[in-house]
């Protein structure tokens, strides 16, 4: 991506893993010796079942939080929450908590504790909680605040506290979440407008998948709103991303009560293409390296693809991990303002290096544009809400013909002709001094990113399975891995893989693990090592039965749930090939090798498997192939679950296909095992 127009702050949702601990009963009275706990009500500790969904393992009993923008330097969220354990479940899931946060934010004043069915109290020790990086979906990397809470039993009451801390920040387009994991009885926000911010413009809010809440005023300058009964947010395989079906608002200031959108739009796209004219603009050094540059290029394309590989190539990109920056140092980084800076230092910013390539286009005759558009990764895009608080990604626009082309070139890892897949069949808001208009990206095809497995094994009697393994990623998955391994040290990206193997196949064995192209802007980030599975293969008397499929081994069903509450939504097109040959054991013959049969789901999916074996019978060879996200399907209704469920449990069910394998006599004579 070029660059984000602006980085939005959030408030912290917490993620909650395992902890064992041990249980008890009991109840009575308590009342708190730290004014700042809440005293606790005798009937919360007895409760015995959930007040908002009757079979939840553990329910909030209140979440509170105030919001104080009232400070002329610092943005402070305290937040509070109380929760009632009921099941081994629910204090397996609770009783670790962390509490993410973005760079310049702090975490404060950290404080937990456990209050046992019989009113014992277990503080947090300060010493406790540590500092550590949480990856979420996505591979978003994130620090986190993390801490254990001790005692925690069916029945319990367990409850903590922190402050956020946002330096020289305001609460102007703050998220407030109003749905957690767990079902929560009373959710309730104080919040405190800036009155310096208010004297321009009004607070005012826009509320997503809930009803509008009603805020009543209370002392101190401060608003608030309650929302009770609110039921657990859970997470589904493959659903939309969570700002599309979370409950949360947005709070924001602005002067402009309900502005229209087509008006407001205009007036962005005007505003972007004023704001941007001088910085794409090519001075005779510029012209004069557009023209050294598409040299003798015949086509259009051929001419915009040397730009972008020069820029993408040859300018260092400061804002990538790759370039050895940290976070802190990137988010000083200052553009060079002109794109004939950039060009004469060899290096910029990510908006440096598109504002470069959109500069040399119009130095080589083409018309090229800035264009911004949403995150799709965050939320599906509504024109409707005439905010640019989701115009996040910027990218190139340029008119070839009668069409418009989009270019990203500070995606270092990305050809010509793919956009991020957060970028692509995104509506794109083409900058034009006089009427700016919409218009859709491209979707890059499945063919444009494939996972290209090969597998060079030997199976053993007693069911072994080793041999070599390289594993290539293109298109949208190199560039997942890429953007993902690329600032990890070399320990930690073998951990990655070790990790990922061992996932499926538990008894994995690798060795002589080479990670390849981690940082290179061409060639398919690649994993290549030797393995050895023990018991690969299940060994009946005379018969050894083995799953071909060895890339698909162990990889349970995608949809395991009969039901949906979802849509079903899948982040870009992409293919699978794999080449997988396996040299059968001494003195053993296939017996029975029948290969699944081919199926296609209308041009959204196709999967096909040859299997053979070598003439002298020694070798067994498996080909597969298959694709998802043809014809952009990517999207598909809740209603469409079980057709979608379906294609995948086929696929699943045939990918365990097993073949039998059976000894021969004379190998049966000499080895009676």
């Amino acid at each position: 991506m070029l660059r984000y127009l602006r980085v939005p702050r959030r408030i912290a949702l917490c993620l909650f893993v395992a902890l064992a601990a041990s249980a008890a009963a009991a109840a009575r009275a308590y009342s708190s010796s730290d004014n700042d706990w809440k005293p606790v009500d005798p009937a919360q500790l007895s409760m015995k079942t959930p007040l908002v969904e009757r079979d939840a393992d553990a329910e909030a009993i209140f979440w509170e939080v105030r919001a104080d923008d009232g400070d002329e330097e610092d943005f402070v969220l305290t937040n509070y929450i109380r929760i009632k354990i009921f099941t081994d479940r629910g204090r397996e899931s609770q009783s670790k908590v962390e509490i993410p946060f973005l760079n310049g934010v702090k975490i404060k004043d950290v404080a937990a504790r456990t209050i046992k069915p019989d009113g014992t109290i277990v503080e947090l020790k300060k010493e406790d909680v540590f500092e550590k990086t949480v990856v979420k979906a996505g591979g978003l990397k994130l620090r986190a605040k993390s801490f254990a809470l001790q005692g925690v039993e069916p029945g319990a009451i367990i409850e903590y506290r922190w402050r956020e801390v946002y330096s020289n920040a305001s609460a102007d387009y703050t998220r407030l979440e109003f749905q957690r994991e767990i079902p929560v009885e009373s959710i309730t926000y104080h919040i405190k407008p800036s009155k310096i911010i208010v004297g321009a413009r009004a607070m005012r809010f826009q509320t997503f998948h809930m009803d509008a809440p009603r805020f009543e005023k209370e002392k101190d300058g401060f608003f608030v709103t309650t929302v009770e009964n609110v039921p657990a947010f859970r997470e589904e395989p493959r659903m939309p991303p969570e700002d599309q079906v979370r409950r949360w608002i947005l709070l924001y200031y602005s002067a402009d009560e309900k502005p229209q959108p087509a008006e407001f739009w205009k007036r962005v796209g005007r505003n972007l293409a004023e704001n941007t004219k001088d910085r794409i603009k090519a001075n005779d050094d510029v012209k004069k390296a557009a023209a050294e540059i598409v040299g003798g290029a015949q086509t259009p394309e051929q001419k915009l693809e040397r730009l972008y590989d020069y820029c993408r190539l040859k300018i260092k990109n400061l804002s990538s991990d790759a370039a050895g920056l940290t976070s802190d140092e990137r988010e000083k980084l200052k553009s060079t303002g002109k794109p004939a800076d950039t060009l004469k230092r060899g290096q910029g910013t990510a908006g440096d290096v598109g504002e470069l390539f959109a500069a040399l286009a119009n130095g080589a005759g083409f018309d090229a544009r800035v264009a911004v558009m949403a995150d799709r990764s965050r939320i599906f895009f509504d024109p409707k809400f005439a905010d640019s608080y989701f115009i996040r990604l910027v990218c190139v626009a340029v008119k070839v013909g009668d069409d418009w082309r989009f270019y990203d070139p500070s995606e270092t890892y990305l050809p010509a002709g793919m956009l991020p897949w957060q970028e692509e069949m995104e509506d794109a808001l083409v900058a034009d001094a006089k009427e700016p208009f919409f218009v859709k990206t491209p979707l890059s095809p499945p063919d444009r990113s494939v996972e290209r497995r090969t597998a060079r094994l030997r199976l053993l009697e007693d069911g072994t399975l080793e041999g070599d393994v390289k594993i290539e990623y293109t298109g949208h998955l190199g560039n997942d891995k890429k953007n993902y391994n690329d600032d990890d040290s070399p320990q930690q990206r073998e951990d990655t893989l070790k990790s990922a193997v061992k996932s499926r196949l538990s008894t994995a064995e690798l060795s002589d693990i080479k990670i390849e192209n981690v940082t290179d802007p061409v060639k398919p980030f690649t994993y290549s090592f030797k393995v050895r599975v023990p018991g690969y293969a299940q060994r009946t008397g005379k018969r050894l039965f083995v799953q071909p499929a060895f890339f698909e081994h162990g990889v349970a069903p995608l949809f395991a749930t009969s039901d949906r509450q979802n849509m079903i939504y899948f982040n870009y097109p992409w293919s699978e090939e794999d080449d997988v040959e396996i040299a059968l054991p001494e003195g053993f013959a296939l017996d029975n090798a029948d290969a699944p049969t081919p199926f296609q789901a209308q041009d959204v999916s196709k999967y096909d498997v040859k299997i053979g074996v070598t003439g002298d019978g020694r070798k067994l060879s498996y080909h597969r192939t298959f694709f998802f996200g043809g014809g952009a399907g990517l999207l598909f209704p809740a209603q469409s679950y079980p057709q979608i469920k379906a294609v995948f449990d086929e696929l699943n069910k045939r990918d365990n296909h097993t073949i039998t394998l059976k000894q021969a006599a004379a190998a049966t004579a000499s080895n009676p095992n």
